[in-house]
């Protein structure tokens, strides 16, 4: 059936599905904003990496994670993959201007450190690293003892 467009005023065709605005030019427009500060945050698994980087709201600028770069099985947690996997998300974070940053580390995998090394060698000046591994106040209740 093919794609509905609505023609605007001023020459810009609008896509129904989407919402994205195309010039009759050609390419999609979108808005890039230089952001000086964000947060990386660093999911370390047992089973996976993921690394998603964020700016100071919260708001995803990019992500990343051993399944996504082709890697599978017990590979994916592995800390060269951790480190892979950190690179790839910066190189994607670069292209907003990301200098700053602050790290929160969550999970019990082998990845953490690599990923965290990663960081600081691609070039971002680390203002605070803090682990945000969930901790069992008190856990769930125990067994009964076994009586003979």
């Amino acid at each position: 059936m093919g794609k509905k467009r609505v023609i605007q005023k001023n020459g810009e065709a609008e896509d129904n599905k989407s919402g994205q605005i195309k010039s009759s030019s050609g390419p999609v427009l979108t808005k890039t904003t230089k952001i000086a500060r964000g947060i990386v945050y660093i999911q370390a698994t047992y089973n996976n990496t993921i690394i998603t980087i964020t700016d100071d709201k919260g708001n995803a600028i990019a992500w990343s994670s051993a399944g996504s770069l082709g890697f599978s099985g017990a590979k994916k947690a592995t800390p060269f993959v951790a480190a892979r996997v950190a690179e790839t998300a910066i190189f994607k974070a670069r292209k907003s201007g990301i200098q700053d940053v602050a790290v929160l580390v969550s999970g019990v995998g082998s990845g953490r450190d690599s990923a965290i090394r990663a960081v600081a060698n691609q070039g971002l000046n680390i203002i605070s690293i803090k682990d945000t591994t969930p901790l069992p106040h008190n856990g769930p209740r125990p067994k009964k003892v076994r009586r003979v």
